[in-house]
């Protein structure tokens, strides 16, 4: 079998001179290298194809002569046209929406005034998985986003969240394109961690003290514990049988008596000892001066999911000086809003020798070429994004990968927000605040009308880890905020010196041992670094247009909710 062929010698040979390309490892065509070529497919027309895909609707034609097929396999949000003669298969398995059909035919040109390029003549079905139609709960009418939240592990079948994965996927993609291409090395920080990167507390806890506890649970259900009556009894039992070994010996007796006394003292004794651990077993969590004791958990102290992967980043980026990871954090905090998830992804460059304005300078330029990306590589998803959700994504892309970022102090952004006379806020604004989202989408939608970079943010609402600014009231922090989101980036300069930076744990309230290894980068060979995080569903957020995060992410996780 050729690797780049159909799985047929005769489609093989003809694979040699074809014009459409073959999917290397499923022996298929996509559906895109058909319907995205710059002519629609038109050129193909004559060309024998095998596609698989699901279908997005079908109708009966012809009183049941023949059907037409929307068939699409998620490589591009267009749907091929498919028709199949009721002589080559029974339509009725073919027609329902979300039946999945490998077909083999001839790309045609339609007849003329049809909307379509190219469709599909079907000489032959390979393979069907079928759906009753009654039970399926994906059905072609327009459903809500919250609603399809409900079927997480079929709601890909839809156009919206099928789009969405494209738009995440070259996200992600051109992520790595843009640091890769900068000399960044892509580092993989711990899920797991002992350390709360931003001192909020809210995180998850990783603990088997209470899988313990439960085994022990069900061990003392087959197996109740001994009564102290029970053990008392054992105890006066190997008493008994000590001293008859004492008498047997002192009448003389025979050898043979002797050791058959003292296997049965063996036995008391061992039967003793059992029920002396035993009595030692509590279903509860081990404590220690009336606190648990994490000595007995898994990793011998208190763990828990990672809230940020910087501080571990940081390790790599004071030896090998720039560096990103990219991965999931999470966050405990019992928040409903449209915004938030207690799992979600984060890029988290850092770069050694950096300052602030670099730090703002890397940003920027990224996410400038996040969005030329979207433009260049996924055009006809956000096409789709602009019919149906938001009419102004493109022009916002648009705007954002050609404009400069305005960047304003944060004692600059609290006067511009003192002086705003056409707007109320809900939340007062006074300097030492941390901007509300209200605050941010006003300096970026109305005022700038462009993305804002605030920098030198108060110390007292900023990470232990960020430079204090030589004022001792502000640090070296900034945020980026872009139109329709508010704050998309958070990043600083760390602070590098020694005795700055346990002054501030001291001055938050953390416990010094816990980061005795982050204190070592400044102990030996400090150096200037800074960084930034990017929420990724933030960035499909701002990108799509879309207002609930839950619908950016593949497995939404929030309050009451982590399905599959």
């Amino acid at each position: 079998m050729a690797e780049d062929g159909p799985p047929t010698r005769e489609l093989e040979a003809m694979s040699l001179e074809s014009k459409v390309k073959w999917s290397k490892y499923s022996k298929r065509v996509l559906i895109k290298s058909i319907l995205g070529r710059g002519d629609g497919g038109v050129a193909l027309a004559g060309e024998k194809v095998i596609v698989g895909g699901w279908v997005k609707t079908g109708r009966e034609q012809g009183k049941g002569q023949f059907a037409f097929l929307e068939l699409n396999d998620g490589s591009c949000p267009a749907n091929l046209q498919v028709i199949v003669d009721s002589s080559v298969r029974a339509l009725g398995d073919l027609v329902p929406t979300g039946t999945c059909v490998v077909v083999q035919g001839e790309l045609k040109k339609p007849p003329e005034g049809t909307k379509q390029n190219v469709e599909l003549k079907v000489t032959d079905v390979l393979e069907v998985g079928s759906v009753d139609p009654i039970k399926y709960p994906i059905p072609k009418t327009k459903l809500r986003l919250d609603f399809l939240r409900d079927f997480v592990h079929l709601r890909p079948r839809t156009n919206t969240i099928s789009a969405i994965a494209r738009i995440r996927n070259a996200l992600a993609f051109a992520t790595h394109t843009f640091f890769q291409k900068h000399g960044f090395l892509y580092v993989q920080t711990p899920i797991i961690t002992t350390s709360d990167c931003e001192g909020a507390g809210e995180m998850f806890q990783v603990t088997t003290l209470f899988s313990e506890a439960e085994k022990v649970e069900k061990e003392l259900k087959e197996n109740p514990l001994p009564s102290d009556a029970d053990i008392e009894a054992a105890k006066l039992l190997v008493k008994e049988k000590g001293e008859l070994i004492s008498h047997l010996k002192s009448l003389k007796a025979s050898k043979e008596e002797i050791s058959a006394s003292v296997v049965e003292l063996t036995k008391a004794k061992e039967n003793l000892a059992k029920m002396e651990e035993r009595s030692k077993l509590t279903a509860g969590i081990p404590r220690k001066d009336g606190k648990v004791d994490y000595s007995h958990d898994f990793f011998a102290r208190q763990a828990f999911l990672t809230v940020s992967g910087q501080l571990q980043v940081e390790t790599f980026a004071c030896a090998l000086s720039s560096v990103y990871t990219f991965g999931p954090t999470f966050r405990a905090e019992n928040s409903h809003t449209s915004r938030h998830l207690a799992e979600f992804w984060m890029v988290e460059p850092e770069i050694a020798f950096a300052n602030l304005v670099d730090d703002m300078n890397c940003a920027e330029d990224y996410v400038r070429f996040l969005c030329q990306w979207l433009l260049d590589n996924c055009l006809d998803d956000m096409e789709f994004m602009v019919k149906n959700f938001d009419k102004t994504a493109i022009d916002r892309l648009k705007m954002v990968s050609s404009t400069p970022f305005k960047r304003i102090t944060y004692t600059e952004a609290i006067e511009l927000l003192k002086d705003v006379k056409d707007k109320a806020f809900e939340n007062k604004v006074e300097w030492g605040i941390d901007l509300a989202s209200e605050h941010e989408r006003y300096l970026t939608e109305v005022h700038f009308k462009k993305p804002v970079i605030v920098y030198n943010y108060p110390k007292k609402i900023k990470a232990f880890y960020m430079r204090v600014n030589e004022d001792n009231q502000t640090v070296a922090a900034m945020d980026v905020l872009v139109p329709k989101v508010g704050e998309l980036i958070g990043g600083s300069q760390r602070e590098e010196r020694y005795d700055n930076i346990v002054e501030r744990i001291n001055e938050m309230g953390l416990p010094i041992e816990p980061y005795e290894w982050y204190l070592d980068l400044r102990r030996y060979g400090t150096v200037t670094h800074s960084g930034f995080g990017l929420g990724f569903e933030r960035m499909i957020l701002f990108a799509t247009g879309l207002d609930n995060i839950r619908d950016v992410i593949p497995f939404p996780r929030y309050p009451g909710k982590a399905d599959l």
